[in-house]
């Protein structure tokens, strides 16, 4: 099978798997709980607003007779609320897909999370570094774990150089968006040397250029409440099509780790899913390991990587 003719109907039975997912109250999240729990697999829905969660829940179980899932309550924008929502499943659960999803757009003036980071990079960037890091012991339990980090075209502008990674000297919504979505990539190829390019494998991915249209729930109150989920309205696709690269990465023996997988079709808007041509410079070792220990500081979480050793870099 070549990722030419891949779609969701050639993932084989995901049965005794569990998939956690963040955002997957809505849109590209949701569609890929759904698929995954179509085939399958247990799910854990992941997600900051437990209302939304619940529905989400409740439309799968009609949706998907015999469905095993469950919802954790997660806030992206809070370094507690992550160490506190992983915690039960590092303690004993055996994960075997993580899909770090979830995000925030276009946030019109600089914020910052709860923990004082600025809000964008923070949430996108950040909080999935340190979920990922407290959901290892877990991670760690399966034979074969993935861990996909969805990015976006955005990756690839100019304006997302990691200099400035929290916007201190200028802040500019996209750059600041741009920036989390290279640092998605940028992690997960550090993240991919770390493991050493066995059986557990870290994929980045990007929905296509179609999904622009993020959609931006606000709330009055602090700032933290921010954090969204990719949305399933869309200019040129659907959330169906745009679900598809995380599927490919989470499922396929062909998606390596550290490969960056997007649509085929034009100007990878959409189509089956390939690997694509990575943002120059995102596969610099010394710039990985820069963001690695960049992201443990502003973070104060330690990552560790089982059987790796740590680098370091002049950077």
């Amino acid at each position: 099978m070549t990722a030419q003719h891949w779609t969701p109907a050639d993932i084989p039975p995901l049965d005794g798997r569990t998939a956690l997912i963040t955002g997957a109250n809505s849109g590209i999240g949701y569609r890929t709980a759904q698929v995954l729990a179509q085939h399958g697999a247990r799910v854990l829905l992941a997600g900051r607003n437990p209302e939304s969660l619940a529905e989400a829940a409740a439309r799968l179980r009609a949706d998907i007779p015999g469905v095993r899932l469950e919802t954790v309550e997660l806030d992206l924008g809070d370094l507690t609320a992550i160490r506190d929502a992983a915690a039960p499943i590092a303690a004993g659960e055996t994960l075997d897909i993580l899909v770090n999803n979830a995000g925030v757009m276009d946030v019109p003036e600089r914020r910052t999370t709860r923990d004082g980071l600025e809000l964008t990079v923070g949430t996108n960037h950040l909080g999935h570094f340190a979920l990922t890091a407290h959901l290892m012991p877990a991670l760690a339990r399966s034979a074969a774990a993935r861990i996909v980090a969805v990015s976006a075209i955005a990756a690839t502008w100019r304006s997302g150089d990691l200099t400035d990674l929290m916007s201190e000297r200028r802040y500019r919504p996209m750059s600041a968006y741009a920036k989390s979505k290279r640092a998605n990539i940028v992690f997960t190829q550090e993240l991919a040397r770390r493991l050493g390019g066995g059986a557990h494998r870290a994929v980045a991915v990007h929905p296509g250029s179609a999904v622009t249209n993020l959609q931006r729930h606000t709330s009055a109150g602090r700032t933290g409440r921010l954090f969204v989920a990719l949305a399933a309205r869309t200019l040129m696709g659907s959330a169906d099509g745009a679900a598809w690269p995380s599927l490919y990465a989470a499922t396929h023996p062909e998606a390596v780790g550290g490969a960056f997988i997007g649509p085929a079709g034009r100007d990878q808007t959409s189509g089956t899913p390939r690997p694509v041509p990575l943002p120059a410079g995102a596969d610099s070792a010394d710039l990985g390991a820069w963001l690695w220990r960049e992201s443990e500081r502003l973070t104060g979480v330690t990552f560790r990587v089982p059987g790796s050793a740590d680098r370091t870099s002049a950077l």
